[in-house]
């Protein structure tokens, strides 16, 4: 039976922020998370685990573990108790090219909260990277990430589905600068809790709003240490994050993973405070939101109001489903014609072995390969000849004697 691949998604189309927190992976987990799996499910040669702010998608190639039972096993590995209700909260599908196709618009920035949003093809790269290090990429897999890094190489040079800033880490940072008058914005003291991606992406955009009063802080100190003297910030201790003690910051920006309501106190003042929580499992508690000085954005505030973009790229979606329906036929021809090539490929194996008795094997390699493959190429041309061993017999003795020939000469 042939393999098959498929896909379970939750994202911000079919839930919450809270609800996803449930399902998130961080980036520390995945490993262990995918190796869970592999184990149970021998049959997986295959997979890619896709763990963003917005959703959480397993990609994976099977013969005969289905999509629905990797969704319940993800359930149920949660701790989930109202599972009929956790199962409407996932979209999955059994179809290769239609988890291709899904994969695709994922990539193209189509499904993202935000229209054409152009960090998730690089949290794409990523999350295939990790599964080639480990050794799970999976040859469908393998194919379909080569047909995502082609649509997204067309989709930029072709239209103008590009076009515009819409990072959530941009937004926040326009954000700040929104709330506070523009002689003083600059200097208000801002934390930045974490050391991953968005705050990395943070401090890539600040070079466009110049912030310059800005603290660092995160549970692995040395990851801190490294981007404040990359970026000329400063350093915050953790310890003092973990007390809440967060006395003169008028902004902090947290995006950090795997601490729910890390942040749940924030001294009294009559000044204004901006918390922006860029976190899925909601590191701050947003019952801070209901003091008068405090403004609070979580991910789905931001990502509504992200829409700068929006126009243009809306006016460029027919052009983006053009290149994706191309790049996906490509796929499904490429799919088709994978029986055809394992019988070349036992065909190659069995005309080698022919044409190794005309040659002494250990000596004249290049003459065998070459004899080989221009019998692939005459056998190519006469499909009618694959299932006559006797017509085979025949080209490769002409072959060899043309070989011999040229030899001679």
């Amino acid at each position: 039976m042939n393999k098959i691949l498929r896909y379970i998604s939750i994202s911000h189309k079919t839930a919450t922020v809270t609800q996803r927190a449930v399902y998130h992976i961080t980036n520390e987990e995945i490993s262990g998370f995918l190796d869970i799996v592999s184990k149970k499910f021998n049959d997986i040669s295959g997979i890619i685990l896709l763990s963003t702010c917005n959703r959480t998608e397993i990609y994976f190639e099977s013969v005969n573990t289905s999509a629905t039972i990797i969704r319940n096993f993800f359930i149920e590995l949660q701790g989930v108790k109202s599972i009929p209700v956790a199962k409407q909260l996932f979209r999955y599908s059994n179809s290769t090219e239609d988890t291709v196709k899904h994969l695709l618009e994922v990539s193209a920035g189509l499904e993202s909260s935000v229209l054409g949003d152009a960090e998730i093809i690089h949290q794409i790269k990523k999350a295939h990277q990790f599964s080639i290090t480990h050794h799970q990429q999976g040859s469908l897999l393998e194919r379909a990430m080569q047909a995502v890094f082609k649509s997204h190489k067309r989709i930029s040079n072709e239209t103008h589905f590009r076009d515009g800033t819409t990072s959530l880490a941009y937004k926040s940072l326009k954000i700040v600068r929104d709330a506070y008058k523009k002689a003083f914005v600059k200097n208000k003291r801002i934390l930045f809790v974490g050391a991953g991606d968005i705050v990395k992406q943070l401090f890539k955009y600040n070079t466009k709003f110049n912030f310059n009063n800005i603290y660092i802080s995160n549970r692995t100190k040395q990851r801190a240490i490294d981007l404040s003297k990359e970026h000329h910030c400063k350093l915050y201790d953790w310890d003092k994050v973990l007390e809440n003690n967060f006395d003169d910051f008028d902004v902090i920006i947290s995006a950090v993973s795997n601490y729910q309501h890390l942040i749940k106190k924030i001294p009294a003042t009559k000044q204004k405070v901006l918390l922006i929580d860029l976190s899925v499992q909601g590191s701050i508690d947003r019952e801070l939101a209901q003091n008068e000085n405090i403004k609070f954005y979580d991910l789905d505030a931001i990502s509504e109001d992200l829409q700068d973009a929006k126009e243009i790229r809306f006016a460029a979606i027919d052009e983006v489903d053009i290149i994706i329906t191309q790049e996906l036929s490509e796929y499904s021809k490429w799919l088709h014609e994978a029986p055809l090539r394992a019988l070349l490929a036992e065909y190659k194996i069995a005309v080698s072995k022919k044409v190794n008795v005309y040659f002494e094997t250990d000596k004249e390699e290049k003459k065998i390969k070459a004899v080989t493959n221009q019998v692939m190429r005459k056998l190519m041309s006469h499909p009618e000849s694959l299932m006559s061993s006797s017509k085979i017999d025949t080209i490769i003795s002409e072959q060899v004697s043309i070989l011999c020939l040229k030899s001679l000469k």
